[in-house]
């Protein structure tokens, strides 16, 4: 083999390698967010969640994804909405309130989950939280 057409064929290779991970879009993580309320009462305490994201640096949408469930007072659906957002693989879990924890700790052991507005995690079960 020619000494040139190696160098320039390694050289092509490695271009082209480094053109197409120059293409991959970077991973948005995701976030999990569960209540067992509705969406209109958790408005005031989601606007201040989505304002401490951007204070952090995250635009929802853009550099970060939020998927939204509300049990809407039917604490039944919880384990279903739970189960959800495993399947959709979120990387972190916001639980709002105990059964809204203790639905989300039924339905995983791997992803990290934040617990908020929960009278007593650890004496409810929830102390792997």
């Amino acid at each position: 083999m020619n000494k040139k057409f190696f160098w320039l064929f390694t050289l092509f290779v490695l271009g082209i390698g480094s053109f197409a991970e120059a293409q991959q879009p970077k991973k948005i993580p995701v976030i999990g967010h569960l209540a067992s309320s509705t969406a209109s009462f958790m408005l005031p305490r989601l606007n201040a969640f989505k304002a401490g994201l951007y204070d952090l640096g995250y635009v929802e949408g853009k550099s970060i994804s939020v998927e939204y469930r509300y049990g809407e007072g039917k604490l039944d659906r919880l384990p279903d909405l739970a189960a959800e957002l495993i399947r959709l693989k979120v990387d972190l879990i916001i639980a709002i309130g105990d059964p809204a924890v203790q639905a989300v700790k039924q339905a995983t052991k791997t992803i990290p989950i934040v617990f908020v507005a929960a009278s007593d995690p650890v004496g409810g079960g929830s102390s792997r939280v």
